[in-house]
């Protein structure tokens, strides 16, 4: 960490405290407290850390106003547009561009390491048939520990540089395990001569009875969702990778963490919220009623897919991500799909009506991932599973460079009390 330049100063009754303050690369300047609780013996109050840094961090940069993302300094759309996920893998893990021999060694490490142990099929039978695919992926990642315990010692730089080639290899197939899975089909076995978005477009859709070949525009759009979900700063599950991983806990546990936490509605679900709402729209004579109710602050109804909590401005992921959805319904012909038609009218409202340009609600990257993911004939209860799978080498980056910070501390977040003071014990008898 930069030395601190300039100090603030905060005053509490008589006495005053210097807080040094640090000047990061990008963003605002950051007010160092850690010394504040043994000087001053008070805590600061931040629920949901929403203006707390937990750590630094060299990987993830974002500007919600200006609607900016970075990988490791490269804009978003750049990387979108003329790179790959395994290069950006590349990026996010160790931290500059590949050349071609560096580029050609890590692509041949994940391929050769895409296959799953084969004890781990029997592994997956224990799950009832109806369970979600999520459910199955976090005790299946969990489980990664027992097969591969060569890989958990977290002092070890070769074992930690093995676990993460084995998971971002491997998430792909877990995840396209656990679609096969729920659908009653057979395992698919991944094939070394497609790359990686199109590998796990095979594993999904193939049979053994019949060819499957995949379509470079789905690839193109798959391996785009890859991109633009496989980092995005210190969110809720990332976090919590970072959280399960400060106490020491084994790469794979952490990554299961990750994946529970992504589970939620609010973070991970989005998308599919976004698409079981959509089905709850039906129609597009009905987007009136609920644009109505979308507008009424008393309705309790919002639209899923539309703002998000960090960008105040157009989401940089959701322009590309609209261009790829473009492309995916001109390749499918669903345009006279009900639900995306739907999708199509509530986008042009949105980006038309002033109620949402002055909310600055506009379509995000969940709302055309889920278009896209629907018309390529994924169930809403695969959406969030690729987000995980996408998301892999993130949480892998984050726990590397936090396991290599001379500074990281087991996480303990501090409370407000206010429960009861300290009271004496009531015989049963006399309560």
């Amino acid at each position: 960490m930069a030395e601190p330049n300039k100090s603030a100063t905060l005053s509490i009754g008589d006495k005053t405290y210097a807080l040094p303050i640090h000047s990061p690369s990008l963003g605002p300047d950051v007010i160092d407290i850690r010394k504040l609780y043994g000087e001053a013996d008070v805590f600061t109050y931040d629920p949901g850390f929403t203006s707390t840094a937990a750590c630094e961090s060299a990987i993830t940069y974002i500007d919600g106003d200006k609607g900016e993302l970075l990988y490791r300094g490269y804009p978003i759309e750049q990387l979108a547009e003329k790179s790959h996920y395994l290069e950006v893998c590349y990026l996010l893990l160790y931290g500059e561009l590949p050349t071609e021999a560096q580029m050609r060694d890590f692509e041949s490490r994940v391929t050769r390491h895409t296959m799953v142990h084969e004890q781990m099929h029997y592994f997956f039978r224990g799950f009832r048939r109806d369970a979600h695919p999520m459910a199955t992926m976090v005790g299946v990642v969990g489980a990664m520990s027992a097969f591969y315990h060569d890989s958990t010692d977290i002092n070890d730089p070769w074992q930690r540089e093995v676990a993460a080639i084995r998971m971002i290899a491997k998430l792909p197939t877990i995840a396209a395990m656990a679609y096969k899975y729920s659908i009653g089909q057979p395992f698919v076995y991944p094939k070394n001569s497609l790359d990686y978005a199109g590998n796990f477009l095979h594993m999904c859709f193939a049979v053994p009875c019949e060819d499957y070949v995949v379509n470079p525009i789905l690839s193109k759009a798959m391996d785009r969702i890859m991109t633009l979900h496989a980092d995005h700063e210190q969110n809720a599950s990332t976090s919590t990778v970072r959280l399960a991983g400060s106490s020491g806990a084994n790469p794979f546990a952490c990554i299961a963490a990750g994946i529970a936490c992504l589970w939620g509605p609010a973070h991970g679900g989005a998308n599919q919220a976004c698409l079981e709402m959509l089905r709850e729209i039906g129609t597009v004579d009905r987007i009136p009623e609920y644009v109505a109710k979308a507008k009424d602050k008393n309705s309790g109804f919002r639209l899923m897919g539309f703002g998000h909590r960090v960008y105040k401005n157009f989401d940089p992921r959701a322009k590309v991500m609209k261009e790829s959805a473009d492309e995916v319904l001109d390749l499918l012909g669903v345009h006279n799909n009900p639900l995306l038609q739907v999708a199509k009218e509530l986008e042009r409202i949105a980006l038309e009506d002033e109620y949402f340009i002055s909310k600055k609600l506009y379509p995000n990257v969940d709302f055309y991932s889920g278009i896209i993911l629907e018309a390529m004939g994924f169930p809403t209860s695969m959406f969030t599973p690729i987000f995980a799978l996408s998301r892999t080498v993130g949480w892998i980056s984050q726990w590397k460079e936090m396991i290599a910070d001379p500074t990281q501390k087991i996480g303990r977040p501090r409370q407000l009390y206010i429960g009861p003071k300290q009271r004496d014990y009531i015989d049963l008898t006399k309560r």
